[in-house]
């Protein structure tokens, strides 16, 4: 089954209530935690890797807190997933580097095709930002793709 960890769903629940206060603002990661239903053990690994990756800043002490290091439209799904997970791949013959790797990598019909699903999901992520998602939360409608 191909999901997400759930540090990375956490992660993501971090930016979301970030970018729900919007720029500028500082959050404690406390409030957070308690807003987000995210368990103390993950918050601090969770806060460290997301700033490691500049996708929040940090300010310590007793008025500093959490804040996104830009507007939440710069920010998409697909940079915190692949903060916490890597690199997105359906299916380890997309990293097949070597003919040695796959044995079938020079004459294979499915590998083209894993190669069109991966570009279609990476693409759809990298077009959902955090302004979009709090939009959403917030009831805001918002263009539906259309599926085939």
């Amino acid at each position: 089954m191909l999901k997400i960890n759930r540090q990375t769903d956490y992660a993501v629940r971090v930016v979301l209530a970030l970018a729900k206060r919007g720029e500028g603002v500082r959050r404690s990661s406390a409030d957070i935690q308690q807003e987000m239903l995210i368990p103390k053990a993950f918050m601090t690994r969770i806060v460290a890797q997301l700033s490691h990756h500049g996708l929040i800043n940090t300010f310590p002490g007793r008025d500093g807190g959490l804040m996104l290091p830009c507007p939440a439209s710069k920010i998409t799904l697909k940079d915190v997933v692949e903060a916490f997970e890597g690199p997105i791949l359906l299916s380890e013959c997309m990293q097949a580097k070597a003919e040695d790797d796959c044995p079938f990598q020079s004459n294979c019909p499915v590998r083209s095709k894993w190669g069109r699903v991966q570009v279609a999901m990476l693409r759809e992520m990298a077009s959902i930002t955090f302004e979009d998602l709090v939009k959403e939360t917030l009831g805001i409608p918002m263009a539906v793709p259309s599926f085939v």
